[in-house]
């Protein structure tokens, strides 16, 4: 019985795949013919010799300080309205702050951070600012949510003993709390820097500034040197980024 149902699934995925092609009108013959091919070809030869010009590499480095900006900027926003966020979120303040504020942050993580940068574009104009603050958006929402998750598994016993001697709420969260967790924190937080560098280099297609404005109108315009040299800055930005995240969690973290 059980193997007749397992046929029966594996069938039903076939079928959905084959009716998604016939859906979607997909192609693949047409897709890997040979007027096809020479034409990728031919577009990802232009790709091979990026134009290191010293105007076009001081224009990459301006661009690519400005997304550097833009994911830091955004990361250290959101993890303080995160932080904000999760105290009622980990139930510290009532029932009905709690419910609030967690459909606050389902909220803003569930929209992505594209929608929020074309949304905030409409509102602060094109640039950098419209980046930062849609990164700010939706990662507030992830990491308020992952701080609240944390505030919930750490130990009371601390906190409880700085009550217990007399010392305020602002105390026990300060000294009993907060040490506790500040390791989950500082992870938290350094693991979306890395996500929003990658982000903010994407944003720019949508008017938000840095490096992915500048990659959009080099192939807006079929200019494949210029936007061959600016993928390659931003590779580097982002292994830079993952490189110095992760020795900052080695020393600040695990040490």
């Amino acid at each position: 019985m059980s193997r007749a149902i397992n046929y029966g699934l594996l069938l039903t995925l076939l079928l959905a795949v084959a009716g998604s092609f016939h859906f979607l009108g997909i192609d693949l013959g047409a897709l890997a013919g040979t007027d096809s091919l020479s034409q990728m070809a031919s577009y990802a030869g232009g790709f091979l010799s990026p134009d290191f010009s010293a105007g076009h590499l001081g224009a990459i480095a301006h661009g690519a300080l400005e997304t550097l900006a833009m994911s830091a900027i955004g990361t250290l926003l959101a993890a303080l309205l995160g932080l904000g966020l999760a105290l009622p979120a980990a139930g510290r303040c009532g029932w009905l702050a709690m419910s609030a504020s967690r459909l606050l942050l389902n909220a803003l993580r569930a929209v992505p951070e594209l929608v929020w940068a074309a949304l905030v574009v409409l509102a602060a104009g094109l640039g950098p600012n419209a980046g930062t603050l849609a990164l700010a958006l939706h990662t507030s929402g992830v990491l308020g949510r992952l701080f609240a998750e944390a505030l919930e598994n750490s130990p009371s016993e601390p906190a409880e003993a700085i009550g217990l001697a007399g010392g305020g709420r602002v105390t026990a969260f300060c000294y009993g709390t907060l040490p506790t967790i500040w390791p989950q924190l500082i992870a938290y937080t350094l693991y979306r820097w890395e996500n929003n560098i990658r982000m903010a280099s994407v944003l720019g297609f949508v008017g938000a500034g840095g490096l992915g404005q500048m990659l959009y109108v080099s192939l807006s315009l079929f200019q494949q040197a210029q936007a061959a040299t600016v993928i390659l800055a931003m590779l580097v930005l982002v292994l830079g980024v993952d490189t110095l995240s992760g020795w900052a969690r080695q020393r600040w973290v695990n040490s």
